[in-house]
């Protein structure tokens, strides 16, 4: 399945070094009685010097970002051990999570070295974990993970194929995906028809959509045959089927699409649709750098 292809980032004269330490297991909570309703609030004080904040470890495991889970802290939707969390709290070994009054498994998300994949996702898979109509998932393609889930950067709607970046570091994914990063997306576009330099320059200068005016920061024509023509474009937002809403807008018909780059990354020119790429030690130096996080160190 893991395919070795060319460094994926754009060229760059840096060679960064990284090294990773594989994370001990965590011994899976097992509660012994059922905990009753309470008013009270685990606060630092009461857990102090002991596990990791619960914000650090939910988004680690793609529960959401820092800041939505500690909306849920103030909304009262978290508990350990049966007792409201508080701002700071943290998770050890052995607490009972609740999320909605619905367990958490949270020792899955124990700290581990930071994996991410590069997938090359064909047309007809979707990007989720479970499809009620039993069609084909991108996640059913990627390796098992012992402790943790894979979570996807983004997404891609099922008729778009390219580059899909999935990771098992929740803090990075959100990071990569949060609209104030700006993350330029490119997408190699196949459009039916010739297009006009005015409709181009609108394109570029932004155009109303449902949800607020969008816009291609970049346009470059990539030639084509007969009513084929080739484009490639860029994006710095992930809004819902941005790319075809914007063409469509200027009644153009998009027959093909697919993205071909995510930030400093780029799809591998040998890498096959259903195979993926992982990044070495030294592309996910780059990476952190690029989302401006620090270089990982796991204990």
């Amino acid at each position: 399945m893991e395919n070795k292809q060319r460094n994926p980032f754009a060229s760059r004269d840096r060679k960064p070094k990284i090294t990773a330490k594989h994370p001990k297991r965590q011994e899976k909570p097992r509660p012994n009685k059922k905990h009753e309703p309470s008013t009270k609030r685990v606060t630092d004080e009461v857990v102090s010097g002991a596990g990791e904040r619960i914000q650090k470890v939910l988004s680690r495991g793609g529960l959401g970002s820092r800041r939505e889970i500690e909306r849920w802290i103030d909304e009262g939707r978290l508990k350990i051990n049966g007792v409201l969390a508080a701002q700071g709290a943290h998770l050890k070994a052995g607490d009972y999570l609740q999320l909605n009054e619905r367990v958490v498994h949270w020792d899955k998300f124990a700290q581990q070295a930071t994996r991410v994949l590069i997938y090359h996702k064909p047309t007809g898979e979707i990007v989720t974990r479970h499809d009620p109509q039993g069609r084909p998932t991108v996640f059913a393609q990627m390796p098992k993970l012992e402790t943790a889930r894979w979570i996807s950067v983004g997404r891609l709607d099922v008729n778009t194929s390219g580059l899909l970046l999935l990771t098992n570091n929740g803090d990075l994914a959100n990071k990569l995906m949060h609209p104030s990063t700006e993350v330029e997306r490119e997408y190699a576009v196949r459009i039916l028809g010739e297009v006009s330099d005015e409709k181009l320059e609108l394109l570029k200068k932004g155009v109303p959509l449902e949800d607020g005016e969008a816009k291609f920061d970049q346009i470059y024509f990539m030639g084509g045959e007969g009513v084929n023509k080739w484009y490639h474009v860029v994006v710095s937002e992930g809004r819902n089927r941005l790319v075809r809403r914007l063409w469509e807008a200027q009644n153009v018909v998009v027959s093909r699409l697919i993205r071909v780059r995510y930030g400093p990354i780029v799809l591998p020119e040998k890498l096959r649709t259903q195979k993926f790429y992982e990044l070495t030690a030294k592309e996910l130096e780059l990476l952190f750098e690029f989302a401006g996080l620090p270089a990982e160190k796991i204990n």
